[in-house]
């Protein structure tokens, strides 16, 4: 008998390289993003965010709010922390490694931009088969907002930083990160829904509690900022100050503090009782647990005469009320389920069959 030849294994049928199967499993989250994926970047994006907001509270509560008196650079004559005259060394990096925070926010603000640029939401096709359907241009928009919003802080910031903390840059620097908060809040939501229309699913008269209550938590935001300007506690001894009556204006940030108090615990009785969906119910204890534990701190901190900690305290649980809110309002409506994958073989539109993309089929 003649010897048997070894046969070529067919190129289709030779395992991969590791580096090829680990650079596609690392990709894909971002080139070929699931709704869950999607959702999860959002996610990201939404927690990166607070981090960033709180970790610049910090700076402010430190007094390290010139710890780098320059922008771009750390000082005229470095790009890193370097002695900074008037700045103890502490000042400086805690200032200089807020900055540094800022690096992984742009890679995830990036990445969540691309991700949603390349989801396309599964479909079913028939026959087992699931069709990848078009680009979602409204979760584009909103992904879009998170690197414009980081680019826009980077302006903001400089700003702030060469006009030796001007008060008023500063309470724009800290509106547009909430603003950057919610553009993630409402694209984590959004990606989980469907493209239909809004369909309300609890009374009017909630929704308009519901709405009312999110523009009060803004304005509370932005009354936040005057007392900050206002205060001793504006980044800085040396920083310019808002020329305000500071038991004034902390007044009027307490007023709108008991509004807001009145609205979630009108929604905590409303929500229950009208059979509200569970997520909303949900949603609203947390807030109110978050509210009612907002005002203790606030209120503590006050006659305490604002010690740092306990202010930074206040400033981040706010910070996580304001994208709790947002997300009790985007569940007083729905739009019907995403089509997420499901099982079976997942086909492109481009390999369909033409029979099944055919109007007439």
């Amino acid at each position: 008998m003649g010897s048997v030849s070894a046969q070529p294994v067919p190129p289709a049928a030779r395992p991969r390289p590791a580096w090829q199967r680990y650079g596609e499993l690392i990709s894909r989250p971002v080139l070929r993003p699931t709704t869950r994926a999607l959702r999860g970047w959002a996610l990201a994006a939404v927690v990166a965010n607070v981090i960033i907001m709180s970790t610049g509270e910090a700076v402010r509560l430190s007094k390290s709010g010139l710890g780098c008196p320059d922008w771009p650079d750390c000082t005229a004559k470095s790009l890193v922390a370097a002695n900074t005259v008037g700045q103890t060394t502490l000042n400086t990096w805690i200032e200089f490694g807020n900055r540094l925070l800022n690096f992984p926010l742009v890679a995830i603000a990036g990445l969540t931009f691309i991700a949603a640029c390349c989801y396309r939401s599964p479909g079913p096709a028939g026959g087992g088969q699931t069709v990848l359907g078009r680009r979602r241009r409204d979760l584009i928009w909103l992904a879009a907002a998170l690197p414009a919003g980081v680019v826009g802080q980077a302006v903001v910031g400089g700003i702030v930083v060469l006009t030796k903390l001007n008060p008023a840059w500063v309470a724009v620097h800290f509106m547009l990160s909430t603003a950057i908060v919610g553009a993630a809040v409402v694209l984590q939501v959004r990606a989980g829904e469907g493209t239909g229309p809004a369909v309300p699913v609890v009374r009017r008269d909630l929704r308009i509690i519901g709405a009312t209550l999110v523009a009060a938590v803004a304005v509370m935001f932005a009354a936040g900022t005057v007392v900050t300007g206002t205060g001793p506690l504006a980044g800085n001894a040396a920083a310019p100050r808002f020329h305000l009556p500071f038991v004034g204006v902390t007044q009027f940030h307490a007023d709108i503090g008991w509004f807001i108090g009145a609205l979630s615990f009108a929604l905590l009785i409303g929500l229950p009782l009208s059979g509200a969906p569970r997520p909303a119910v949900r949603r609203i204890y947390l807030l109110a647990g978050l509210t009612l534990a907002q005002g203790a701190i606030g209120y503590a901190q006050y006659f305490a005469g604002l010690p740092a900690g306990l202010v930074w305290v206040h400033v981040t649980v706010a910070v996580v009320i304001w994208a709790v809110t947002v997300w009790l309002y985007l569940a007083m409506r729905e739009r019907g389920p995403a089509a997420d994958d499901v099982p079976g073989q997942l086909v492109s539109e481009a390999s369909e069959p033409a029979s099944a993309r055919s109007p007439g089929a």
